[in-house]
């Protein structure tokens, strides 16, 4: 089974699909670190996506990415990158550099090959993203789409930031921030290579009002209800 999970910046994703991905025993593949891990190499070697398109197309195909410990950790080769693509300016630049319409194909074959040797080694797989369900995978068993309001993903993003910065004091302007995630969230949209969207047969979960538990125990019924008891 491939379980495709899409949606907006903040909304849940990774959090959601890893933990989805322990309960059924697949393995989680974070398409999103993927891009962030294209960014990470993109700005140590001085490339801009505003003017070294060819330069960055040609990166994309090159990068030996891969996963290890279940997806929890992303590899540049023998490079564990996880903790620096997720500093705080690496969410724009990784926007900027997946609207370059030629990188897509590059990190979508990528996916498709881990997604296959999910399902080869695991049973199944579980990927997480802004078009997984609609161009990695468009035949997954099951798609979800998850999303809530600017202001939710906003107050989420703040909390996991200080979370991480352990108990250090810094102000962070909220609005500013929602402000970043519309904008963010329109140009992802609103792109002609592969916008995000859900999809026809998606179910689209309102994540709001939901704990992370109750999110991850509705996909798992989900999976087990396509299964038909097979998991």
């Amino acid at each position: 089974m491939i379980i495709a999970i899409d949606g907006p910046a903040g909304a849940g994703k990774s959090t959601v699909a890893r933990q989805v991905a322990a309960r059924l025993g697949f393995s989680y593949i974070d398409s999103g670190a993927m891009y962030r891990a294209l960014a990470l190499a993109c700005r140590e070697v001085g490339l801009n996506a505003d003017c070294d398109n060819e330069q960055i197309i040609e990166l994309a195909f090159q990068l030996p990415l891969h996963f290890e410990d279940n997806g929890t950790r992303i590899f540049i080769g023998e490079r564990d990158v996880s903790v620096p693509i997720r500093a705080s300016h690496m969410g724009e630049a990784t926007s900027q550099i997946a609207a370059i319409g030629k990188v897509r194909p590059a990190m979508v074959a990528q996916q498709q090959r881990l997604g296959r040797e999910g399902q080869s080694n695991c049973g199944g797989a579980v990927l997480e993203g802004r078009d997984i369900q609609t161009v990695v995978f468009p035949d997954a068993e099951l798609k979800i789409f998850l999303t809530a309001t600017p202001n939710t993903r906003a107050s989420r993003r703040i909390g996991d930031w200080r979370n991480q910065q352990q108990g250090q004091q810094q102000e962070i302007d909220l609005a500013q921030l929602e402000r970043e995630i519309e904008e963010r969230d329109e140009r992802d949209s609103s792109r002609k290579d592969s916008p995000l969207k859900a999809a026809e047969d998606a179910v689209i979960l309102a994540t709001d009002d939901l704990s992370v538990e109750e999110v991850i125990e509705k996909i798992v019924a989900l999976a087990h209800e396509k299964s038909k008891g097979n998991l």
